[in-house]
């Protein structure tokens, strides 16, 4: 995600941090360099300028001297890249018996039905009673398409593709919609923001009340996104942003800025194709993310997304009584791999954003996590109950192996790091959390310095 505008941070912040003197012509090479990747990121020409204007004039501050003058710099650059983001994080808070109703609106190919999913599942994940429906009346295939997303997330999904008026669906299901904790509903869209769909987006307005408007924009238009977003502040009264495409262009930097300059604050960036690939946008951690310090709310918030709050509590208990075995590990490297790559995972762990772990060899971890998982299915249910019994049987290591595709080795590497999960449970560390509360910073870190350089995927 951003991975030109990524380096480029950190390039800065090292030379900042690195020099010994920080003289007009090392600061004139930082602010050129910063300068041309936030213009590659589409950022507006006049920000990019401001920002490097105020690099500058705070590193000529003569008054700063030696290791507080770098200091200065480096809280300068980190405060005015927040504010191109946007300083706050936006969240929608909803609470079990306090039906909310979150209604996306937006143009053509923004993907708003596929974020109604995500959102759905986002939510759901937290324990909330979710439901979809479906209120565009114009795309044939957009009411087929939330069926399909509402089947893999087992949410229940609302349509009728009989019916052409928006608003007489909604009424036909609103009775059935008030078990609800949450209603997420999508909404058609056009080539362009013609009096057609703002009328329609009024009228469903006006007769569903929806707590929030939120529309959707795919990060690729760029800079675009300051005019359509003021546009459908001016003509619908939209509550904020979704961002989608986050990590498929270059272009998202302008699409978060642009957001950020009409006061529409971005509450969710969509971050790939699955379902769970969806967070909160906090502006704060999403530049910790670029500088390759880690984010930790944002590793535990996909952690949360990958696993729901039954399975959680499920694994908790597991681990109080003791009775974790390789059928719960295996469901554990289900989960993570529901997390999305560990590309994207190790980028959120502090200082592994800074690594230069090789894509290969990233590729090479999850190709091990698969053929786990494959060397598990081979085992008898005895093994999967008792693994120490293979410890000393080769011929059952043979057999597993033979059966998965695998080799002695790898099966070998896959009950120690069961192990490993197994005196971890032991400890406590993990048994004695709140299974649906998210781990704090300093939680996170313990267990990072305990296990951290044993674990090894």
């Amino acid at each position: 995600m951003l991975d030109k505008l990524s380096s480029a941070f950190k390039k800065g912040f090292d030379k900042i941090s690195g020099s010994i003197f920080l003289d007009k012509k090392t600061i004139e090479t930082i602010v050129k360099d910063l300068q041309r990747a936030l213009i590659q990121a589409d950022v507006n020409v006049h920000l990019v300028k401001e920002l490097g204007d105020k690099i500058k004039a705070a590193a000529s501050n003569e008054k700063i001297k030696g290791i507080e003058r770098k200091e200065h710099i480096t809280k300068i650059l980190h405060d005015e890249i927040l504010n191109l983001l946007g300083k706050e994080k936006h969240e929608i808070i909803i609470k079990k018996g306090e039906q909310k109703k979150i209604m996306l609106v937006g143009l053509y190919g923004a993907g708003k039905t596929t974020t109604t999913g995500k959102l759905a599942s986002y939510y759901s994940k937290r324990g909330l009673k979710t439901a979809m429906i479906s209120l565009d009346v114009y795309r044939p295939a957009a009411a087929s398409q939330l069926e399909q997303l509402g089947k893999q997330t087992k949410i229940e999904t609302f349509t009728d593709k009989t019916e052409k008026d928006p608003l007489k669906i909604y009424k036909k299901f609103e009775k059935q919609l008030e078990e609800f904790d949450l209603i997420i509903i999508d909404t058609a869209g056009r080539h362009n923001l013609d009096k057609e769909l703002v009328d329609e987006i009024k009228t469903l307005t006006n007769e569903i009340n929806p707590n929030y408007k939120l529309l959707t924009i795919q990060a690729d238009i760029g800079q675009t996104a300051k005019s359509q977003a003021s546009e459908f502040q001016e003509a619908c009264d939209i509550n904020g942003v979704i961002i989608t495409r986050m990590d498929s262009t270059a272009k998202a930097g302008g699409a978060l800025t642009a957001c950020n300059e009409t006061n529409a604050p971005v509450y969710f960036i969509g971050t790939g194709e699955k379902m769970n690939e969806i967070e909160t946008f906090n502006p704060n951690s999403f530049i910790s993310r670029l500088l390759g310090l880690g984010d930790l709310e944002g590793l535990l918030e996909k952690v949360q997304s990958a696993v729901d709050e039954k399975s959680q509590r499920k694994l908790k208990t597991k681990l109080e009584d003791g009775n974790l075995d390789l059928k719960d590990f295996q469901e554990q490297l289900k989960q993570m791999s529901g997390m999305g790559s560990f590309s994207k995972i190790a980028g959120m762990i502090p200082g592994m954003g800074k690594a230069k772990i090789p894509e290969e060899m990233m590729g090479l971890q999850e190709e091990k996590v698969k053929k786990w998982q494959h060397a598990i299915d081979s085992m008898t249910q005895e093994e999967i109950k008792h693994p120490e019994i293979m410890e000393k049987q080769t011929a059952r290591l043979s057999r597993i192996a033979k059966g998965s595709g695998t080799t002695t080795t790898e099966i070998r590497q896959l009950l120690k790091q069961y192990r490993m999960l197994n005196d971890l449970a032991s400890g406590s560390d993990i048994a004695n959390m709140d299974a649906t509360a998210p781990m704090s910073q300093k939680q996170m870190q313990k267990l990072a310095k305990k296990y951290g350089k044993k674990m090894k995927f």
